[in-house]
């Protein structure tokens, strides 16, 4: 029997106790092969306590507390550096609402790991606009801002993606290793087109295969309006560099 690679989802939380212990319990089920890290940022409903109480009894699942609520561009590049420092072949990053499934993580693993054509792929990203992909659950004004943050994102950095600012996605770690975190603009969610851009910028290959996205059932989003007015801020920075190629 093949050996599969080595595999870390990260999933970087602050209040999600509603969600992550049903959600682990189906990344174990659907990929009983890989081990999970939560990256906490000190999340005061309990979320933290359960990772404790979670890591003591099954040896997949570890767990990183930090002081406070720091951004989630900051909690995923901490993931991803554990992913590269302990030796991990792939680093898959999902939310922890449920609004990325758990059922098509070996889709993703599958697709990094084949040997045919267009492979091997350096990231492949689980995408709600690719064709085939769906999104449920949304009201039309958010659809719509989610689409013009893509188109934005393509025009402003050269990407090629459809969805930029999906997180549900599989790093190779070796394509990892090649980028300095430290300069790194972003700690919200911008991190999201700034980390394609700078792998793009290291020659990666970067694909998409097609999810259902559905909507958080339960918790609090935690995204709102200063953060996505940061966001366009930090990609029209990035999007000039990208034109004047510097």
């Amino acid at each position: 029997m093949k050996n599969e690679p080595s595999t870390l989802v990260i999933i970087a939380t602050y209040n999600e106790i509603e969600n992550l212990p049903g959600l682990t319990d189906q990344v174990f089920r659907h990929a009983p092969h890989v081990e999970l890290l939560v990256v906490d940022d000190n999340s005061p409903d309990g979320t933290g306590q359960w990772c404790d109480d979670r890591a003591a009894r099954d040896e997949r699942f570890r767990v990183i507390h930090r002081s406070g609520k720091l951004g989630l561009g900051t909690a995923t590049v901490c993931g991803l550096q554990h992913a590269i420092d302990h030796g991990f072949e792939f680093a898959l990053v999902m939310d922890a609402d449920f609004s990325h499934p758990p059922e098509s993580i070996p889709a993703l693993l599958a697709g990094m790991a084949g040997d045919g054509p267009g492979c091997p792929v350096d990231v492949l990203v689980g995408s709600r606009y690719a064709p085939g992909g769906v999104v449920r659950g949304w009201p039309w004004y958010r659809r719509g801002m989610s689409r013009m943050i893509n188109l934005y994102a393509r025009w402003m950095l050269g990407l090629k993606t459809r969805d930029c600012s999906g997180s549900f996605r599989c790093y190779r770690t070796e394509r990892l290793r090649q980028i300095d975190f430290s300069q790194m603009r972003s700690r919200g969610y911008s991190y999201l087109e700034e980390l394609l851009w700078m792998l793009k910028r290291s020659g990666a290959r970067i694909e998409e295969i097609p999810i259902t996205f559905v909507d958080r059932q339960q918790g609090q989003t935690k995204i709102n309006t200063r953060e996505a007015l940061t966001a366009l801020w930090v990609l029209l920075r990035l999007g000039i560099r990208n034109h004047l190629h510097f």
